[in-house]
């Protein structure tokens, strides 16, 4: 079944004349699957796909990362409608301020935003905001595809959607940030783990609207009123006055349940007597009474927060399996690696599958005087995975009375009476993984995440079944334990404070690094160069062409670009060529370890022409970037040995060159820049 999209966005089925949330009226075909844009690389990196959507203030694009491994990505374009130099900077200020909003929510279940940029497209500068791919369905595609079936969602499918859903919107509003736009098409049920994603925040649509509302002012011509919200969804007073709160989105995650629940738009279920929507469907008396407060039309007498729905629902706030922090308690006994692998799907409930790993604040070893303690608490959560691997607290632990620690579904309760029934010859085992784990300060939680990933892979048929403590599962206990020594070993050439960062990389650290070096004249791509020789060094097996920094091993990666950094800082791994007085060529040597590379930059004038020429032992990949890297790599990745031409930019040009070689090899790298020179042969 295609789609159709109204100018605001809004997903219809084809069938569909006018739109079923504003009345627009449909365009007769479906739109062109990328605007004309299919094939486009913007801002000189992200390459077009196709269209996701079309709204009111521009579309919506699926792209890949040409600079990223080229993972997929969303680009949002905003195209307001105002002309002129002042009124485009009065825009980019306003999608600035938005931006840098989304930028500062950091939750598993928000797509990560990227960066702001503009671009030329068909004669128009374009502001686009890039965020992270969310593969999977809308909850509005979802119900469309089981009414075609005949069935809606169950009361417990929209239940375990509250459960999971309202931590998250706790979380942005102790942020400060009200969604403005919860709908059935503004949730996406995620693939990988099947936790419900939120994305499509209203502030930058409010921002493009002030831009319009603003400029219309001001040159006094009439404005359009721009609705914020989809009618329904959205509270009477944002829609008409633009007011919203906590409040207004617990409304519209009320009327986006009725929605699921009925298979019918709010506009039918909540005009007139509002509780008629009891006589479309049957749920439990606490839920229906729960929802008509969500609803009510007073927003004083709704819930205010988050919080008091979950209280309502039954909900411990901090029992939440996608709360982004997990704070584990410290035991002063020793702990046991119980190598668990549990589902926590249910009947009748929505079921989580694949594993996704988002990094979480690391929990520290103890402080001195608690002697040989084991970091990490008897069920550290992965943030919406389905595996989790528990180190077991031994007879004398007991949790702490004021705050209850949860069972997961299919976990096996702690029994403060004995230690899990291992053999001895197991316990030891593990007890020998957790104190070198300890030596080199890794956190169990990453460890664990790690670990599990590896299993899965292994044997994706015990993906979503339990590993138990019985004899059956001995075998495959003992082949976790295995594969957890394989990546302590693994691991162990990291330095200590890169190893003792793992599991807590986020992307602050990303710009943290691209600032650094930035402040040296190197850019991104040059320190990625030199952290993937490294990584793939260290780890031949793992792919190329995987979105790396989703996945537990990306924290491994990260580790080695902060080790990365600091080689460049000391000098070591980034060198300055000179050239010295009277002359215009430059010969540097040096020799290269197994998995090392080398950044030069040299200070180079436009319209100078150059010759690079590598001389090697053994073969090498050069790469050459030009001082902004908006501009492509004069080479990249590149077995070619030499490159010569004539510069469109002046400043400081990388050159990095990396080996995959099993020895060392030596070079020589000479660099020539004059107004003339001949061109080499650049074939060899």
């Amino acid at each position: 079944m295609n789609s159709l999209f109204c100018s605001q966005g809004h997903d219809n089925p084809d069938s569909n004349r006018f739109c079923r949330l504003c009345g627009e009226m449909l365009p007769t075909v479906p739109r062109s699957p990328a605007g004309g844009m299919a094939g486009q690389t913007l801002g000189l990196r992200y390459r077009v796909i196709r269209e996701l959507g079309h709204g009111g203030f521009g579309r919506t694009y699926l792209a890949e990362d040409t600079h990223r491994f080229h993972e997929y990505c969303v680009l949002k374009e905003f195209a307001p409608q105002v002309q002129g130099t002042e009124a485009l900077h009065k825009a980019e200020e306003l999608f600035e301020r938005e931006a840098g909003i989304l930028h500062k929510l950091q939750h598993p279940q928000i797509p990560r935003f990227r960066e702001l940029f503009q671009a030329d497209w068909q004669g128009k500068r374009r502001l686009f905001l890039v965020q992270d791919y969310v593969e999977g369905e809308t909850y509005q595609a979802l119900l469309r595809s089981r009414q075609a079936q005949g069935y809606g969602f169950t009361e417990a499918e929209v239940i375990q959607l509250l459960v999971q859903l309202l931590p998250v919107l706790d979380y942005i509003h102790r942020c400060g940030v009200i969604h403005r736009d919860i709908s059935p098409d503004n949730l996406i049920l995620r693939s990988a783990d099947g936790l419900p994603v939120l994305i499509d925040f209203g502030g930058v649509k409010q921002a493009a609207a002030e831009v319009n509302s603003q400029l219309r002012r001001a040159i006094a011509a009439p404005a359009n009123v721009t609705r914020l919200g989809k009618a329904g969804y959205a509270p009477s007073e944002q829609m008409d006055h633009g007011e919203v709160s906590p409040h207004s989105d617990l409304y519209a995650l009320a009327a986006t349940v009725l929605v699921l629940l009925t298979g019918k738009e709010p506009q039918d279920l909540l005009v007139g007597n509002r509780r008629q929507w009891q006589r479309q469907v049957t749920v439990s008396p606490k839920l229906a009474n729960m929802l008509n407060r969500m609803l009510d039309p007073y927003p004083s007498k709704r819930y205010q927060s988050a919080q008091e729905v979950m209280q309502a629902l039954g909900a411990s706030p901090d029992y939440s399996q996608n709360s982004p922090l997990s704070n584990g308690q410290r035991s002063p006994s020793a702990l046991y690696l119980a190598t668990l692998a549990v589902s926590p799907a249910q009947s009748g409930a929505l079921t989580q599958g694949a594993t996704a790993y988002s990094p979480l604040p690391r929990v520290r070893r103890p402080v001195d005087g608690w002697g040989g303690v084991v970091g990490t608490i008897a069920l550290l959560l992965l943030t919406g995975a389905t595996i989790w691997g528990a180190w077991w607290v031994a007879a004398d632990w007991k949790p702490t009375p004021s705050k209850p620690q949860p069972v997961k579904p299919g976990t096996p309760s702690t029994n403060n009476s004995a230690s899990p029934q291992f053999s001895q010859a197991e316990q030891d085992r593990k007890q020998a993984l957790n104190n070198r784990r300890e030596e080199l300060e890794i956190d169990a939680g990453f460890l664990t995440s790690l670990v599990n990933a590896t299993f899965y892979d292994k044997h994706p048929d015990r993906v979503g079944r339990q590993l138990t403590a019985d004899s059956a599962d001995a075998n495959l206990r003992a082949e976790w334990d295995r594969i957890a020594s394989d990546w302590l070993n693994q691991l162990k050439p990291l330095n200590a404070d890169a190893r003792s960062r793992l599991g807590s990389y986020t992307d602050a650290d990303v710009q943290a690094r691209q600032a650094a070096v930035n402040q040296l004249n190197l850019s991104g791509r040059a320190l990625n160069d030199l952290t993937d020789v490294q990584f793939f060094y260290l780890f031949p097996d793992q792919p190329r062409n995987q979105n790396l920094l989703n996945k537990p091993i990306g924290q491994v990666w990260q580790a080695i670009a902060s080790e990365q950094l600091s080689a460049v800082k000391a000098g070591t791994a980034l060198e300055t060529i000179k050239f010295p007085e009277g002359r215009f060529s430059q010969q540097v040597s040096g020799t290269l370890k197994p998995g090392e590379g080398k950044a030069y930059i040299a200070q180079l004038t436009k319209d100078q022409v150059i010759q690079i020429t590598l001389q090697a032992s053994r073969a090498m990949r050069l790469s050459i970037y030009p001082p902004t890297s908006k501009a492509a790599a004069l080479l990249e990745d590149s077995s070619k040995t030499s490159w010569s031409g004539k510069l469109m930019d002046s400043g400081f040009y990388e050159v990095v060159i990396v080996s995959d070689a099993s020895g060392a090899i030596d070079y020589d790298l000479s660099l020539a820049a004059a107004d003339h020179i001949s061109s080499p042969d650049t074939t060899q």
